[in-house]
C-alpha cells in the first residue's frame, strides 16, 4: 500500500478503483487488482 498526497490521480489509472473514507483516512481500493491501494492521512 502507498501513502499518497494526491489520491484523485491514482484513482484514475483503474477502472474498478473506489475511494473509501475509514476512520478520518481516505482509502483507494481495487478488488480486482489490489496492486493500487492506497492511503491518505
Amino acid at each position: 500500500m502507498k501513502v499518497r498526497n494526491s489520491l484523485k490521480s491514482l484513482r484514475g489509472r483503474h477502472r474498478d478503483n473506489r475511494i473509501v473514507r475509514r476512520k478520518g483516512r481516505i482509502y483507494v481500493i481495487n478488488k480486482t487488482n489490489p496492486r493500487f491501494k492506497a492511503r491518505q492521512g
